[in-house]
């Protein structure tokens, strides 16, 4: 088992920080929307209140579903449902997004760190194009407003690893200081690096960053490729160079992980993708919930790649709970293979 795994023996407690945004899923016929709005296929966009009324509009006739959303609060949601401790730091507002929001994470016992604004409760328009790609329009509303001066030291105090999203990189102090206070506090430190788009914006912050205090990056391959300028397989050594593991999710040709020297590869299982929508938050979720049982980094991508595969055939990031019960007893034998 990997020496950096095995840095603490206790079971570690996981700590999210992200957009606490309500997810509305839609179903699109075709992609003229996308470009109607100049949303690049694929991506998260920064929209206002107007243009996010516009887009709902647009599609009006259109299948939605509604389920709470934001990367990091995916992979939260993903770890409480695998039985992890887990908690997480996002503002909303009291309305009714915001008390739909607090009410489905008191459902999955995740301790909640909310902070409350006037501004409304964010929202991210999930576009579904027929070939299963995601686009989002996202009006952050709310979670915009958490700041720097929001962290403490008491809240990461009871916690082992840090997962930040880096859709936050709009606020790129808010970031900084949860990663210095993480690291003052012990924690181990995660990144998802969100949108290819967002990383080419922020590319030297997130440079610069993730050598100083991530020790885990995981990326897509046009993350990857946005980060490194490099081909998936390029691009793994060099993230892998700047922080402790690194992580290149694949799609379907499953992913690849980096530790030192250690290159593993993990297949992706068999699926029938229908909505690509937080299958790399799943990924992390069951990547994180592993290390944080200080399991092999190989189980943690194995557990990754299914829950990951189980996601894509519905719509949205959630696992529905009957999937759960099936995948529950598969994920302890994998866990008990390792031991």
């Amino acid at each position: 088992m990997d020496k950096f795994i095995n840095a603490g023996n206790r079971q570690k407690s996981i700590l999210g920080i992200g957009n606490a945004l309500i997810d509305v899923l839609i179903n699109i016929t075709d992609d003229s929307v996308l470009q109607k709005f100049g949303l690049p296929k694929g991506s998260m966009t920064l929209v206002d209140a107007i243009l996010s009324s516009e887009i709902k509009k647009e599609t009006k006739n259109s299948t939605r579903n509604i389920q709470t959303g934001g990367s990091a609060a995916n992979t939260i949601h993903g770890i409480a449902k695998l039985g992890g401790r887990c908690g997480y730091i996002g503002k909303i507002s009291d309305d009714e997004f915001g008390n739909f929001y607090l009410e489905d994470f008191r459902n999955n016992k995740i301790n909640t760190h909310f902070f409350y604004s006037e501004t409304g409760t964010g929202h991210a328009t999930g576009l579904i194009s027929p070939d299963s790609e995601r686009t989002f329009g996202t009006y952050l509303g709310a979670a915009m407003e958490l700041t720097a001066e929001e962290m403490t030291h008491e809240i990461f105090r009871d916690y082992g690893i840090l997962h930040i999203e880096g859709y936050l990189v709009q606020n790129h102090a808010l970031i900084e200081v949860a990663m210095r206070i993480a690291k003052e506090n012990g924690l181990l430190v995660s990144i998802d690096m969100a949108s290819f788009n967002i990383v080419e914006a922020n590319i030297d912050f997130l440079h610069r960053i993730i050598r100083e205090y991530v020790d885990i990056v995981f990326a897509n391959e046009d993350e990857a490729m946005a980060l490194t300028g490099k081909a998936p397989l390029e691009a793994l050594p060099a993230i892998a160079e700047m922080c402790s593991i690194a992580v290149v999710k694949l799609g379907a040709q499953g992913s690849v992980i980096q530790n030192g020297d250690r290159v593993i590869r993990i297949e992706a299982i068999p699926a029938k993708s229908i909505d690509t929508t937080g299958a790399g938050d799943i990924y992390a979720a069951g990547f994180l919930y592993a290390l944080a049982e200080n399991l092999d980094l190989e189980v943690a991508g194995k557990i990754g790649s299914l829950l990951a595969g189980n996601v894509v055939e519905v719509i949205g990031a959630k696992i529905p709970a009957e999937t759960w019960d099936r995948l529950l007893p598969e994920i302890e034998l994998i866990k008990n293979v390792s031991i």
